[in-house]
């Protein structure tokens, strides 16, 4: 391989053609159908895979094959079967669909307004992971320029990852004849601490995510007439989240939910911790004089990787302050986001936490949980001897610096899902989402240069395992 000339080849391809894509993709509101229930009506997740599909079929390899394939009812998935020089097949996998706009977008940026400053390109879903589809061809097209070796390539571009991935299982059962057995898996939709290295996700916490509403009146009344008499649902709420949650230190009190954490992982952790030293929580926009939970970089790191925790996303039955009457409400709603281990079984965990919140209601009021997603998580086999020294040989040819290990605190349901259906895959698992890209949040960006450097190192792997 002739490095500078891969190099060349992908900053080319990225200037002329994948950015100039990658802004128009932004602009499509292509929300997860979690988000946007109407999605089919809408049809923009057909235009952003109409657009990807162009773009791949403007670049498809002799002999190679795309198609969009539609079950009824479901997302739509992108398959390209690109033939290879060797025997193994290697899976790359992302996806198209996005978060929600969010609001706190800056002056001059939103979430379908796409605009580049210096190495950033902002707007929802270009990190996330708008780029896989484009820096996957991609690296096979830098590859055949030089007339490299590579393995038998599937990329695989679902469009409900966003929504938990619930349309995904039933596509790998209808291709599952056509992808066969990779021997590597690549993810483009994880994370990277910094911008200078390239970073392997080792783990994947899971998720439980649905809706906790109690009710306690069929109207609101007023609150002077019925307070100290009626029960106060919002009250009701905060005991059951305490049945969970301590609410002073945040950690999750029932044992059903932790996991024994790997030796490896915790070596990872502090090799990890080293590189990343204070930038691990001041990449985070916290308000003036608010601090982290705690200063042991290693704790954290195993906090965001390895421990459950407990985020409110969204309240229901709570007008805005300034339309809020003197009233008893009827009822009050939290949709609920618990981060699982990456070995704690979700579905087990869902039925506890369903058990935890919904037994005994406080003076039998009206509870329930209303379960929307329940995915478990993924601990990655190590890596072979010959992988770990083509990651790491990448790494310090096209970051300048050795490869980092670390667990991510987010869901792929569809790395757990393979890990359970190719057991003997490799796995490597990346991305670009690094400091203050903000994926799911306001002002999200992709860091181009990283998407480039990535773009080669997942060349090079591809080629060495060929």
């Amino acid at each position: 391989m002739d490095a500078n000339r891969l190099e060349r080849f992908v900053e080319e391809l990225w200037n002329d053609s994948i950015q100039p894509q990658l802004v128009d993709y932004i602009r499509i509101p292509n929300k997860s159908p979690l988000f946007d229930p109407d999605w089919q009506a809408h049809g923009y997740m057909d235009d952003a895979v109409a657009l990807a599909e162009r773009w791949c079929r403007a670049y498809l390899p002799g002999g190679a094959t795309l198609e969009v394939v539609r079950l009824p009812s479901r997302t739509p998935v992108l398959f390209l079967d690109l033939p290879g020089t060797g025997e193994e097949t290697a899976l790359l996998y992302g996806h198209l669909d996005k978060q929600p706009e969010m609001t706190g977008w800056r002056e001059g940026l939103g979430p379908w307004e796409p605009v580049i400053e210096g190495d950033k390109l902002y707007g929802r879903g270009g990190a996330d992971d708008g780029y896989a589809v484009f820096s996957s061809l991609a690296a096979v097209l830098a590859l055949r320029e030089q007339s490299l070796s590579y393995p038998r390539c599937v990329i695989l571009i679902e469009c409900c990852e966003e929504s938990g991935s619930f349309d995904l299982p039933h596509y790998v059962d209808v291709l599952a004849g056509r992808i066969g057995k990779p021997n590597l898996v690549i993810c483009l939709d994880s994370g990277c601490g910094d911008y200078e290295h390239l970073w392997l996700t080792t783990s994947l916490r899971g998720v439980i995510g649905g809706k906790l509403t109690v009710q306690v009146l069929t109207e609101g009344v007023h609150s002077g007439d019925a307070s100290g008499i009626v029960p106060s649902s919002f009250r009701i709420i905060r005991q059951l989240l305490s049945r969970l949650e301590d609410e002073v230190t945040g950690e999750i009190k029932r044992g059903e939910f932790h996991t024994e954490i790997p030796a490896e992982r915790i070596r990872q952790a502090e090799q990890a911790a080293d590189v990343l030293r204070e930038a691990l929580y001041t990449k985070f926009p916290f308000a003036p004089a608010v601090s982290a939970v705690g200063t042991d970089r290693v704790e954290l790191i195993l906090n965001r990787t390895w421990r459950p925790a407990l985020e409110i996303t969204g309240a229901s039955g709570l007008p805005p302050m300034d339309q809020a009457g003197n009233v008893l409400r009827p009822r009050c709603g939290l949709k609920l986001s618990l981060r699982l281990p990456p070995t704690v079984d979700a579905e087990a965990a869902a039925a506890a936490l369903t058990g935890v919140l919904e037994s005994e209601p406080p003076y039998g009021a009206r509870v329930r949980f209303a379960l929307e997603q329940a995915n478990s998580g993924w601990n990655a086999p190590p890596l072979s001897e010959r992988l770990a020294a083509s990651v790491g040989s990448a790494s310090q040819r096209f970051f300048g610096k050795p490869a980092i290990n670390i667990g991510e605190g987010g869901t792929i349901p569809f790395m757990g899902m393979l890990g359970r259906e190719f057991p003997e895959a490799q796995f490597l698992v990346t991305g670009v989402l690094g400091p203050h890209s903000n994926a799911h949040g306001p002002n999200e960006f992709l860091h181009i240069p990283t998407a480039k450097r990535l773009t080669c190192c997942v060349a090079q792997v591809l080629s060495e395992v060929a």
